[in-house]
């Protein structure tokens, strides 16, 4: 299935983008090419966007006005049925330019213009599988030009481009996690800015100053952009902590490595109950809660986490507004009566992220955390999850308990400390 460039476009910034000769393609892309919207598109693993001129040829057969560029993809190709190509799959075009197929590109507003009705889902791969366009890492830069060939060769490595998108999908549902965490304890009048724009979510605190409500996500897509998290930090006045898989820049040091678990499941199979009746000894129960019992739910959290201060009075507002709220499932374990333990579960575009979750200090050793993991397994299935994610700590009890449980490690990251000062005398390395 082989085929070569027909168009190359650029633009700065905005659609359509225009054709040109030619173009240097590295690492961010093409020269001379930029994105109105860069935490959206661009980035190492969103360098190139490809779109087949037979896709374009079968949206315009059902009346769209779309044509090639003005859906901003670089590459328009001919030949070769893009949307099909597995993630990993390499695109060798010309003398000397290597890519990589890294993940569909999701549709967006800014392209409704090319759209009967401003309905630019009509690209989207999840309604129209072969008419999405393609997003493409630089494995080798090199030049581009109309008429270059493009030679199909298999994935180098198909478990790492599987495990990219995998990422992708629990990436963004941690980040709207972590986001709508935020922006509770803003709501209940705390000190918290936020900034939420694409793949990049940031929040400062003064007044609460852990690194829970001083973050960025975002790094591990968007490498490019650290010098705008740090300014962010260096706005906001206050220390913060950028969460990556390698140093954002020299000399950043790591704290608190972490490794992200998944477990893939389905509808059909056991769903842990028995495993977690048999976890729990004589006298303790597992319950969903309510709104009504947000405060109890908090009170075990604050207390088994040591959290005091403002950061405690900011936990119990964030649970009565998170409480019951759409997507947010609260656990309770009590034992004869009495709450020892907590866990939280985020259910978001299929997949079930094990959120916060906590025992009492008498209450550990009896089995509780696992028992909590089984039950939220058994709540992501029965809402139609297909995948399950956690977090926890390298070496911890947390992550036994989940390799026990059949998560398997995907990921490793580390929280890097943003200090405002230190910022302005050590620059990045990338542009």
């Amino acid at each position: 299935m082989d085929g070569r460039v027909l168009q190359v476009n650029v633009s700065p910034g905005g659609v359509p983008k225009l054709p040109v000769e030619r173009a240097w393609v590295g690492e961010l892309g093409l020269d001379g090419d930029r994105h109105r919207h860069d935490t959206v598109h661009g980035g190492p693993h969103r360098a190139v966007a490809l779109l087949g001129i037979e896709a374009i040829e079968r949206v315009q057969a059902d009346g769209h006005p779309i044509g090639p560029g003005s859906v901003g993809e670089n590459l328009t190709t001919t030949g070769i049925e893009l949307a099909s190509l597995a993630p990993g799959t390499r695109l060798a075009i010309g003398d000397r330019l290597l890519l990589e197929i890294s993940a569909p590109a999701n549709p967006c507003d800014v392209i409704a213009g090319s759209f009967r009705n401003g309905k630019s889902g009509r690209i989207s791969i999840l309604t129209h599988p072969s008419d999405s366009r393609m997003y493409a890492r630089t494995l080798v830069e090199g030049e581009v030009r109309p008429g270059d060939s493009i030679r199909v060769l298999p994935p180098a490595d198909a478990e790492a481009a599987a495990r990219h998108l995998l990422l992708e999908r629990i990436d963004a549902v941690t980040l709207d996690f972590e986001v709508g965490l935020w922006r509770a304890a803003a709501e209940a009048g705390f000190d918290v800015r936020v900034e939420d724009s694409g793949e990049l979510a940031m929040a400062a605190s003064p007044e609460l100053p852990s690194s829970t409500f001083n973050r960025v996500l975002g790094h591990r897509i968007l490498p490019n952009l650290t010098d705008r998290m740090r300014d962010f930090f260096e706005r906001s006045g206050t220390p913060g902590w950028i969460v990556a898989d390698t140093p954002p820049w020299p000399g950043a040091t790591a704290r608190d490595p972490s490794v992200v678990f998944a477990r893939e499941v389905r509808e059909e199979e056991p769903t842990d109950r028995e495993f977690a009746s048999a976890a729990l000894a004589d006298g303790l129960t597992i319950c969903l809660i309510d709104p009504a019992d947000a405060d109890r739910w908090t009170g075990v959290l604050v207390e088994a986490s040591g959290i005091t201060g403002p950061e405690r009075d900011a936990w119990f507002a964030i649970g009565r507004r998170l409480v019951g709220s759409a997507g947010q499932h609260h656990l309770l374990v009590e034992d004869h009566g009495e709450p020892v333990g907590v866990a939280g579960l985020f259910t978001r575009r299929r997949v079930g992220l094990l959120a916060t979750a906590a025992v009492l200090p008498a209450a550990r050793g009896r089995g509780i955390q696992r028992a909590l993991i089984a039950e939220r397994i058994r709540l992501a299935i029965e809402r139609r999850c297909t995948i399950v994610a956690a977090s926890a700590l390298v070496g911890s009890a947390s992550a036994r308990n989940l390799e026990g449980m059949g998560f398997r490690p995907i990921h490793r990251r580390a929280l890097y400390r943003c200090d405002p000062a230190a910022h302005r005398e050590t620059p990045t390395t990338r542009p």
